[in-house]
């Protein structure tokens, strides 16, 4: 399934789309150049499912928690750009985070691809050249 975002309220309207492509799935992989808009896609993704809390890319902290004001789900969103080894993941303990059963919405998971679970939604990002970006969604590994 592929989604296009043409401006900043497509990116809420694919947002809502998205999440009733994910399905039972709880670990979405995002993958994509630095800038194609991973963050701001999941941050939409966050406020479709009624996160009131601030979403920000967790570059520096590597996770973020969130929790739903509608459902008090909680969802994770992770960035591993800054992961130089697999041990720096297995370390902060992603894959109990990844079995929990919460929603984790992972940046970058091609740093920790032998962690993910083989269920993993796999979202690849790309920008076209008049900045609308396109979001090809699948079960794939990336």
């Amino acid at each position: 399934m592929i989604l296009a975002v043409n401006d900043l309220p497509a990116v809420h309207r694919a947002a809502a789309e998205f999440i009733r492509l994910m399905g039972d799935r709880t670990v979405v992989a995002f993958h994509g150049e630095m800038g194609v808009g991973k963050t701001t896609f999941i941050k939409a993704v966050c406020e479709a499912l009624g996160v009131d809390d601030a979403v920000g890319s967790p570059t520096f902290a590597i996770a973020n928690e969130y929790r739903s004001a509608a459902t008090g789900e909680l969802i994770y969103h992770f960035d591993f750009y800054r992961i130089h080894r697999l041990a720096e993941a297995q370390d902060i303990g992603v894959e109990d985070y990844f079995y929990s059963g919460a929603l984790c919405f992972i940046e970058w998971p091609e740093k920790i691809a032998t962690l993910l679970p083989a269920d993993t939604l796999h979202v690849r990002m790309t920008e076209n050249a008049d900045g609308t970006r396109m979001l090809e969604v699948d079960g794939e590994q990336g």
